[in-house]
């Protein structure tokens, strides 16, 4: 019989998070989300939170094409069009746009004084992006998606 090598031999074997033993020696699964469309997440999160989002999403939803569809991707609402476009989520503190990493440095100084990481704006739960700012960001997203597709 071969012998481990060491770097494994001390190692303990990691468990798996979606299994949880039960007390009864059962094996419980971790929840999914409950939220299968917009309209259900949308449902699921608190005032003022839900005003903040529902404005930012009508925002989205007129700059972009009519065959756009809305889905839940990664937990939050997105907008698809040949692809993820744009997602947009509420957080217990913030509320969240992400239009990717190339739009946030390409409206880097109108978003000035906002939360911004590589693909995130972070914004006030009550207080929703400018509706302009918002649709300049999805035009300029679906150019960019559109200029890939040529590539």
């Amino acid at each position: 019989m071969a012998e481990r090598p060491a770097s494994i031999a001390g190692m303990k074997k990691a468990k798996s998070r979606a299994r949880r033993s039960t007390a009864k020696g059962k094996v419980a699964r971790t929840p999914t989300p409950t939220q299968k469309t917009v309209d259900d997440y949308l449902a699921a999160v608190p005032e003022p939170a839900r005003g903040t989002l529902q404005r930012v999403r009508s925002a989205i939803r007129s700059a972009m094409p009519a065959e756009a569809t809305e889905a839940i991707s990664y937990g939050m609402p997105a907008f698809k069009y040949k692809g993820t476009l744009v997602c947009f989520a509420a957080f217990s503190k913030h509320c969240s746009l992400f239009p990717g990493a190339s739009v946030i440095q390409a409206f880097k100084n109108e978003l000035e004084g906002l939360e911004t990481a590589k693909g995130t704006i972070q914004f006030p739960v009550g207080k929703p992006l400018p509706a302009t700012l918002v649709k300049k960001m999805v035009k300029a997203r679906l150019a960019e998606k559109a200029q890939k597709k040529q590539r």
